[in-house]
């Protein structure tokens, strides 16, 4: 049987070359339909969704002994199988999608209970968030932002090049593409002001990241070599962390951000497997200095992904694309990342979300947040023939992102969110 990143494979269902969705893909979601409200778990195939509890409804698709591992709400209890069932289940969705096997693609009835176009479902968050950590980890955002705020001689903090910075972030606002973002509210301290006020956000930024999904536990008091922490990884989606600037720049000493994060967190509604991505992987940036022996790597732990966000405001017919990166350019690796987080002893938990820190490339077309792009505000954005500096309300933010193989591509679909006022 042919390995499911084969190139060669074809799907009985139609597939555009340009899709995200091609059966070297199958993206885990969780989605319902009009005839069947009960959320459950899907993978996306073309413009379709594969319905798999239907699936392991019909006995011809089994994950575990325990029923039902699919008829559920998140893909967490599918995780917690670990990745060996996370494999043989990949292969055995893509055996029954192949243009020659007729188990799937000649059973009518079972075709037409299992497949669904993807423009009349539901779709909801993928997984229930069990925490949520934010890393800093784009040398080039980093520096960006030191230059900005400190010493552009020596942008870099003196811990940056040594260890993968991080904060813990609030599961509690983790939210689905196409949820609404209420501008928040927080102490504002602008540099002319001799005390602090309370009131709407007025420095509203996006963060271009990736989330790191993590689908198996590690117990407390237990470190992670780097062979473990890549096994513990399910898979990667589009990750939006929306930053208030001027709430941060205000909190940010001496602990870090906190309400500046809090309130919202969007990512996309597909996770696309680990798996799915081995073709892509490459390594990162040279690391100088070589890093403590327990963050040092072997494998080629970053992935050649062509990330774009996009802006549309309220007065345009169509969005703007403001931003083309890569994740390649990320210095510390996800990897690495988690061998960190694990490296006190912390317990990590099946449904644990990492946001790789925004990243940004070399060039002014590769920043990642508009903090970047406009310079801290110095250098406004041309939208559409409006300014921004940062974003206003009924703007709305997208991105996307996929990995370029040889005839195909394996996306990860959109992660959008509209700003409302204030409340």
């Amino acid at each position: 049987m042919s390995h499911p990143n084969d190139p060669k494979l074809r799907s009985f269902v139609d597939v555009d070359p340009a899709s995200d969705f091609p059966i070297q893909n199958l993206p885990y979601g969780v989605f319902s339909t009009k005839a069947d409200a009960a959320p459950r778990v899907g993978v996306a195939i073309g413009d379709q969704v594969l319905d798999l509890a239907a699936l392991e409804a019909a006995g011809v698709l089994t994950a575990s002994t325990a029923k039902g591992v699919f008829a559920q709400p998140s893909i967490n209890a599918f995780m917690a199988l670990g990745p060996a069932v996370w494999s043989k289940t990949r292969a055995r969705i893509s055996e029954l999608l192949r243009h020659d096997n007729a188990e799937l693609r000649d059973n009518a009835e079972l075709r037409k209970r299992a497949l669904h176009p993807r423009r009349d479902v539901q779709l909801y968050l993928p997984l229930a968030v069990a925490g949520f950590t934010d890393f800093y980890s784009s040398k080039e955002h980093a520096t960006n932002v030191g230059a900005m705020f400190r010493d552009k001689s020596n942008p870099l903090l003196p811990n940056w090049l040594h260890i993968p910075i991080g904060y813990n972030g609030r599961a509690s606002t983790v939210v689905v593409s196409g949820t609404p973002v209420r501008r928040p509210h927080g102490q504002l301290k602008p540099p002319t002001a001799e005390v602090p006020s309370f009131g709407p956000c007025k420095r509203l930024d996006f963060e271009l990241e990736m989330g790191v999904v993590v689908g198996q536990p590690s117990e407390m008091g237990k470190r992670l070599s780097e062979a473990e922490a890549e096994a513990m990884i399910f898979g990667f989606t589009l990750l939006n962390d929306w930053s208030a600037r001027d709430i941060q720049q205000w909190e940010y000493v001496p602990l870090g951000p906190f309400q500046a994060k809090a309130f919202a967190t969007s990512i996309s509604p597909w996770i696309v497997t680990r798996e799915a991505l081995e073709p892509f992987r490459v390594h990162g940036p040279a690391q100088d200095p070589k890093p403590l022996p327990y963050l040092q790597q072997a494998g080629a732990n970053n992935y050649d992904l062509t990330l774009d966000v996009t802006l549309r405001t309220a007065k345009m017919a169509a969005p703007q694309r403001i931003c083309r990166t890569n994740f390649k350019y990320m210095y510390w690796s996800s990897v690495q990342q988690l061998v960190h987080h694990a490296s006190s002893g912390c317990a990590m938990n099946v449904g644990d979300l990492l946001g790789s820190g925004t990243i940004s490339g070399a060039e002014k077309d590769q920043r990642g947040s508009l903090l970047e792009i406009s310079w801290g505000g110095a250098e406004p954005l041309d939208v559409g023939g409006e300014r921004r500096t940062f974003i206003e309300d009924g703007d709305s933010l997208a991105i996307t992102g996929f990995c370029q193989g040889d005839g195909y591509r394996v996306g990860f679909g959109e992660v959008e969110g509209t700003i409302l006022p204030a409340a």
